[in-house]
């Protein structure tokens, strides 16, 4: 299937994962429908290095790779619905009793510290690696975008995108939080558009 570029427009990886499956403008869109989607969204979204994710793909089967994306897709669900029922108030101590998926795809990390070159001059560096041993791997740095999401984002700044049809959700973060629409070339422009037009009508 041909897709559209994924849009990374919630200012946080883990909404941005969300809006992975979205409406953005009236025909909906799925960016992991299968492996190869799934593959390509987490190319885009720059959570597993090109390498790794080629590797990857010659190694595994493509039903493999399907079988994740559906994974993927059912942990999308599940994490869609413990944001919005916590969006638009601070997210108290108690929604821990609600992470246990997302506790339990941590915990299969295997993630260690790797002294590297230095990136032109200067000093050494510690990065941070993954052993990408398998294609149930793939859900790591999405399970980690996720968790970083939970424990460092203001849930009362999580809004959906007020545009028609859109479905669409974003952490607000400008001065005034007073962020309505998920872009303003697609939603904004369209509701703008919208208010011209009822103007114009209500002019005798």
């Amino acid at each position: 299937m041909d897709r559209p570029p994924a849009m990374f427009i919630a200012d946080s990886l883990g909404l941005d994962f969300l809006n992975s499956v979205a409406t953005p403008v009236d025909t909906p869109v799925d960016w992991i429908d299968d492996g190869e989607g799934l593959i390509d969204w987490l190319l885009q979204a720059k959570l597993v290095p090109a390498g790794e994710l080629d590797a990857l793909k010659a190694r595994a089967r493509p039903d493999e790779l399907d079988e994740v994306a559906g994974q993927a897709r059912a942990l999308r669900e599940w994490f869609r619905g413990f944001v919005l029922k916590h969006a638009g108030r601070p997210l108290s101590a108690r929604a821990l009793l609600e992470l246990g998926p997302l506790n339990n795809i941590l915990e299969h990390d295997e993630a260690f510290l790797q002294i590297v070159p230095p990136r032109g001059e200067g000093r050494l560096a510690l990065q941070r690696m993954r052993r990408w041993r398998s294609p149930e791997s793939l859900l790591l740095p999405i399970g980690e975008a996720m968790a970083r999401f939970v424990c460092d984002e203001d849930f009362s700044d999580v809004k959906a995108c007020e545009g028609h049809n859109c479905t669409m959700l974003f952490a607000d973060h400008t001065r005034r939080r007073a962020r309505r629409w998920c872009t303003m070339a697609v939603c904004g422009n369209r509701a703008k558009q919208a208010a011209h037009r009822s103007r114009l009508k209500g002019k005798p």
